[in-house]
């Protein structure tokens, strides 16, 4: 998902993000995986997942994402507006473009179609994310259907997903991954995801990720990263880092279909 300089003024990203910041949240979490869960966050919840501060290297090009930024808010019981982006800083003196821009800017609607482990209930947990992918420096409007399988057992827990995108380069493209979270109880647990998309005319790109959350309380969480990727034949390596904080807005929460508090 790509983003766009001129979709909001300088520095609002950044902004915003200290707004919300300085407020007291006791929340829950998803980091620092490409994919996503079955589940959503709680009637009159939001969610906000944040990565302060993260590095990549691609090739020759180096890039500090600072900051990321996801935040939920539930809508219903088993429904959840989701907007993203993440502020991006080319680093070097050799760059192409602004050096800095907003990217990867996306607004989704995620739904719960059946409820199980992720709810407390039994077997599967289904959901389904539709996502318009927002205008970027390259590109136009795209957009992106998600659906997603979780089940957890004692010792793991497994969410599959799979997506069809129309890009913003208006080509069609696919991607699959599975996310692997180890024991829930515990209070640091090991996770990894290994992921493979690709899009019309360009190189697939098969990527692994391993790393931790540190869940300090119930609903807050700390995570890390390193992620790696192969497109075509180049490389490229990625350093997460971040956290999960929410709060209840005041809109009416639904206790009973929600966001595991293991995140």
């Amino acid at each position: 998902m790509s983003g766009v300089s001129g979709l909001f003024p300088r520095g609002l990203l950044p902004a915003a993000l200290a707004v919300v910041v300085l407020c007291p949240l006791p929340a829950l979490a998803y980091r620092p995986f490409d994919g996503t869960d079955a589940a959503v966050a709680a009637k009159g919840e939001v969610e906000l997942e944040l990565g302060p501060v993260g590095f990549e290297k691609d090739g020759p090009s180096r890039t500090l994402v600072a900051p990321s930024a996801v935040l939920n808010l539930g809508v219903t019981g088993r429904a959840e507006l989701v907007l993203e982006g993440r502020q991006v800083i080319q680093l070097g003196d050799r760059i192409d473009g602004p050096r800095s821009r907003v990217d990867d800017v996306a607004l989704s609607f995620k739904t719960v179609l059946r409820e199980g482990s992720l709810q407390e209930q039994a077997g599967v947990s289904v959901a389904s994310e539709l996502s318009a992918l927002l205008p970027a420096t390259d590109g136009g409007v795209g957009a992106e259907l998600a659906v997603i399988a979780s089940r957890r057992w004692p010792e793991l827990t497994v969410h599959l997903n799979g997506a069809a995108t129309w890009t913003r380069a208006h080509r069609p493209g696919l991607a699959g991954g599975a996310i692997f979270e180890v024991h829930d109880a515990w209070a640091l647990r090991p996770v990894a995801e290994v992921r493979v998309q690709g899009e019309r005319d360009e190189p697939t790109v098969v990527s692994g990720l391993a790393g931790a959350i540190w869940r300090l309380r119930d609903g807050v969480s700390l995570d890390a990263g390193l992620r790696v990727a192969r497109e075509g034949g180049v490389s490229a390596t990625e350093l997460r880092a971040g956290l999960t904080w929410g709060f209840d807005a005041g809109l009416g929460r639904s206790p009973d279909v929600g966001r595991a508090q293991s995140k």
